[in-house]
């Protein structure tokens, strides 16, 4: 009930109160607001609060679309084939049956808001940033905006605990890219090129990411994968080298640009003591360990959580990997740290499986004991026993994580 500025003892009329606050409107935070929209008068009221004052096209969302995913009804552009490359070496992967899809933000931001603003138990509150962290009084959370008090029995902070820092993650992804169109034909739109491999830098795993749409327009991204978290700065003159070797004697134009930096492999996460608060999205579980793909887990998390939610039940936070899972990833991430220079035979083997399905729904969180199976065998075996020892002892920064976080 909202609080009443008329009756005594109330608070002031800037604050109000809801049965739950959620703390950023990102990915996570949006997508468990839709979840609850689509309950109607059934839905705890809801309050979102977001410090942009408005959406951008500043991201994409991808995964392999098995026909268990989620919102595919958002999917700009499907793939039936992805390429890995290095050296003199290619292979073509088929994934028809698993195509590899991709969700522009434009499309889920505007789909997000048009279902919300139909939704009567739910706010988004843009421009509105959080200033100070989150105090329980007298059985309520209270967050202090920039507009005032916001009071809630329940709070989902989406927010990152922490900056992306150097020993917080046994691994960084850091990705820049550009958006582009060129005046004459350079893609292959039925073809995206999921790894195409360059010379590493010392500790880095560098490989340029390419998403075409047309013939004449893609995302074209750098991608490193190391120890630090790198900038926009970090990556420029990789991108710009890039760009010029696909877009070739055309000129082009940037239509857009994106950059994310995403853990890969995190120490445990504090879940907190109290259940009417918790801590999601890409920083606090949301992002698999050993890839970074993050959207269709966050979509069964907020399935979950809302319903749970719309029970009268505390939320939900994200759920651990199987053990099984999160001993793969770590190892896997181990020896990519320990070996980068190694990195690009070994993407190159794990999808030349027999079977390519196997990588697939092990980077969808669907695989199988003879996934597991397979993937192991296909790694060497001196490189994967030499890491086995930092797995199940990780240094300090990463040792509430066991195996992996």
């Amino acid at each position: 009930m909202l609080p009443c500025a008329a009756c005594p003892g109330s608070k002031p009329a800037m604050q109000t109160e809801s049965d739950i606050l959620i703390l950023g409107g990102g990915c996570a935070g949006l997508s468990l607001a839709l979840r609850l929209a689509a309950d109607g008068e059934k839905a705890p009221s809801t309050v979102i609060l977001e410090s942009r004052s408005h959406y951008s096209n500043d991201r994409t969302w991808c995964f392999w679309d098995d026909g268990s995913a989620h919102l595919c009804e958002l999917v700009q552009h499907r793939w039936p084939m992805v390429t890995l490359a290095h050296g003199g070496r290619r292979i073509n992967v088929d994934c028809h049956t698993s195509p590899y899809a991709m969700i522009p933000a434009e499309n889920f931001y505007a789909h997000v808001r048009d279902k919300l603003a139909e939704a009567v138990r739910i706010t988004l509150a843009m421009n509105e940033p959080v200033i100070g962290e989150p105090r329980k009084e007298g059985g309520l959370w209270r967050v202090e905006t920039s507009s005032g008090s916001r009071w809630a029995k329940r709070l989902i902070d989406t927010r990152p605990q922490r900056m992306p820092d150097r020993g917080a993650a046994v691994l960084w992804q850091s990705f820049y890219g550009h958006e582009i169109e060129c005046d004459a034909d350079r893609f292959d739109p039925g073809v995206a090129r999921l790894m195409d491999f360059s010379p590493n830098k010392k500790g880095r795993i560098t490989f340029l990411y390419l998403l075409p749409f047309s013939p004449r327009r893609a995302l074209v991204e750098i991608t490193v994968l190391a120890p630090d978290p790198l900038g926009p700065e970090d990556l420029a003159e990789e991108l710009a080298a890039f760009i010029r070797r696909q877009a070739g004697e055309s000129s082009h134009a940037v239509l857009r640009a994106e950059h994310g930096v995403l853990p890969m492999g995190q120490a445990a996460f504090d879940r907190g003591a109290d259940v009417s608060h918790v801590r999601v999205g890409v920083a606090a579980g949301g992002a698999r360990a050993a890839s970074g793909f993050a959207f269709q887990r966050i979509q069964r998390w907020a399935n979950a959580c809302a319903t749970e939610l719309i029970a009268g039940q505390p939320p939900l936070s994200h759920p651990s990997d199987p053990s099984i899972t999160r001993a793969m990833d770590a190892l896997f991430l181990h020896v990519l740290r320990a070996h980068p220079e190694r990195a690009p035979e070994l993407f190159l083997e794990l999808f030349s499986l027999q079977d390519p399905r196997r990588i697939i729904r092990f980077m969808s969180d669907h695989a199988v004991m003879a996934d597991y199976a397979a993937i192991i065998l296909a790694l060497p075996p001196w490189l994967v026993l030499g890491e086995i020892p930092k797995v199940l002892w990780p240094p300090p920064s990463l040792r509430e994580g066991g195996l992996g976080g």
